[in-house]
């Protein structure tokens, strides 16, 4: 593409579901915040200097909506998240108009695989309502095109089931009553429908269903996920290769997450943390080349609020046997943390799509715990070249 013009995303809708989160607050705040010059884009990679001719769309030019079955206003949420010390106080004047503006566009989500119960609408019924909430957004704001970000609660591991593998299948039982889907898919499955690009920023199965994959091909959609990297295992992809590439042989690594908040919360629920855990030690596997001892524990402590604390414990061998250990501490606030990569997700699969792309967007690896294959290819989870691979796809649709 050899010009600006043939190269502008245009206006762009952020679609969040779980709207009025922390994470999906924190964002809306952080986009209206940098774009508006109140603070510097720190954590946003999307603003580093290697993505600056590459065409994304303008932080001003994101247009935030969502679902979420929560009615706490996104102005409550942003003070609360303030008093917690996520952002500055003195912010909150400053981007109360977006924060008006998003709490405009969130719209009633669905909770469970199938809110209606006996006698209750279909799962096709309620995807249909969905998909009317992504296309009225869409024409009412008179956006170029919507990027969903499934920022909602972590649910626990999906059950195989013969109908998510073939579309046709899925449609039908979805059509035909019970809980075909997962609420991540259902609204994985909205999106795609109503022409929208998927990111998975949990680790739900969302759209890693072999039907939805399908679909997406057909649509001739984007997608990326899933379980966005945002502390404990950011350094673990970044640490791990150390191990590997001097020939040191790691016996155990175990892990233990402490928070509060939310997603405390919700990750105590064994079914949850299972799926957070699973995603987890994926990347840390195939780093390592073998699986190694040690286990991530997750443990929700209320008073710790929006903070977080993960420590790691590496036990390995070093030359002629000797013993040795390393241990770190990663402590922030998750919500901060994970915002940036929010906008940044959403900025690069629109660059993706305006760039024609589809199906799983290898390149965006970089930002997940567990991204999803392409072609059968297994990712690498080694940060540096993840990196590398990032700015050499958007450095080629730039030119």
């Amino acid at each position: 593409m050899s010009d600006t013009t043939s190269r502008k995303t245009g206006r762009t809708g952020v679609w969040l579901v779980g709207a009025r989160g922390s994470v999906a607050t924190t964002a809306v705040v952080g986009a209206a915040a940098v774009s508006g010059g109140f603070v510097p884009p720190t954590g946003m990679v999307s603003q580093l200097a290697e993505f600056a001719e590459c065409g994304l769309p303008a932080l001003d030019e994101l247009v935030f909506g969502g679902h979420d079955v929560t009615d706490i206003p996104l102005s409550k949420r942003a003070e609360q998240l303030a008093g917690a010390g996520v952002f500055p106080t003195a912010l909150l004047p400053l981007v109360s108009d977006a924060l008006q503006a998003a709490e405009a566009e969130i719209r009633t989500g669905t909770g469970t695989a199938n809110d209606s119960g006996p006698g209750g609408p279909t799962q096709a019924e309620i995807a249909d309502s969905l998909i009317d909430d992504l296309t009225s957004f869409r024409q009412r704001q008179r956006l170029d095109q919507v990027v969903v970000v499934d920022v909602s609660s972590t649910e626990p591991l999906t059950a195989p089931r013969p109908e998510h593998d073939e579309l046709d299948a899925l449609e039908q039982a979805l059509a035909s009553g019970g809980e075909t889907l997962l609420p991540s898919s259902l609204y994985a499955y909205a999106a795609l429908r109503a022409g929208c690009g998927h990111v998975g920023f949990t680790p739900s199965s969302g759209v890693r269903l072999p039907a939805l994959h399908r679909l997406a091909e057909r649509q001739g959609l984007p997608y990326a996920g899933s379980d966005a990297k945002t502390g404990e295992t950011l350094i673990r992809t970044a640490l791990a290769p150390v191990f590997a590439h001097r020939a040191l042989s790691v016996r155990s690594w175990s892990g233990t997450n402490l928070l509060g908040g939310g997603d405390g919360a919700t990750l105590a629920d064994p079914a949850a943390a299972a799926s957070k855990n699973a995603s987890k030690r994926s990347g840390l596997d195939a780093l390592l080349g073998e699986r190694v001892e040690g286990l991530t524990h997750i443990d929700n402590v209320p008073s710790m609020g929006e903070r977080k604390t993960a420590w790691d414990h590496i036990d390995f061998q070093g030359f002629l046997g000797a013993p040795m250990t390393l241990q770190f501490t990663w402590q922030g606030w998750d919500s901060a943390l994970a915002a940036p990569l929010v906008l940044d997700l959403a900025r690069f699969l629109a660059r993706a799509r305006q760039a024609g792309a589809a199906g799983p967007q290898r390149q965006l690896g970089f930002f997940f715990k567990d991204p999803i294959a392409r072609d059968g290819i297994a990712p690498d989870h080694r940060l540096v070249p993840q990196f590398e691979e990032l700015r050499a796809w958007y450095a080629g649709v730039g030119r």
